[in-house]
């Protein structure tokens, strides 16, 4: 082989390793960073697995939301219809959070508690998230509940 074939060849290969390297880390980065959405229902099946942070979404149950005087420390149970599960939170929380609402909360489990680190609040389903849109729809048709119609929690104009 002479020397610019050697010389071209070793530039392909160099080209072709720090591509694979940079995929790795990309792939790496974006893998840290992926949040998978489960129901209470699904985590205490076990599908949530060993996922070391995922996204817990549901509703806010009615009369579930407590917090101690003076503090950030809120706790609140999230439900799907078919299960519910306790949520712990400290921190600041939405304006739009309150009890019966949508809420996706992002965290991880210690024991049988949901630490949340994010609360996101929707004020009805229109606006809430497709993956727990539809899986809430699913725990309406089961318990044979009927679900809110589109539109009707809006503010008249």
């Amino acid at each position: 082989m002479n020397p610019v074939r050697r010389r071209r060849l070793l530039w392909v290969i160099a080209l072709v390793v720090a591509a694979g390297i940079a995929t790795t880390l990309v792939a790496m980065a974006l893998q840290r960073n992926i949040a998978y959405l489960y129901t209470p229902s699904e985590v205490l099946r076990g599908e949530a697995g060993g996922q070391a942070r995922f996204r817990l979404g549901g509703m806010v149950a009615a009369d579930s939301f407590t917090r101690a005087p003076g503090s950030l420390e809120a706790s609140f149970r999230v439900t799907d219809g078919d299960a519910q599960m306790l949520v712990k939170y400290t921190g600041i929380l939405p304006d739009l959070f309150r009890e019966k609402q949508a809420v996706v909360a992002t965290g991880r489990m210690q024991g049988d508690v949901f630490v949340a680190e994010e609360i996101l609040a929707k004020h009805d389903e229109n606006y809430m998230p497709k993956e727990v849109a539809d899986k809430m729809g699913m725990a309406h048709k089961k318990h044979d509940v009927a679900a809110p119609a589109a539109g009707a929690t809006k503010e008249a104009k």
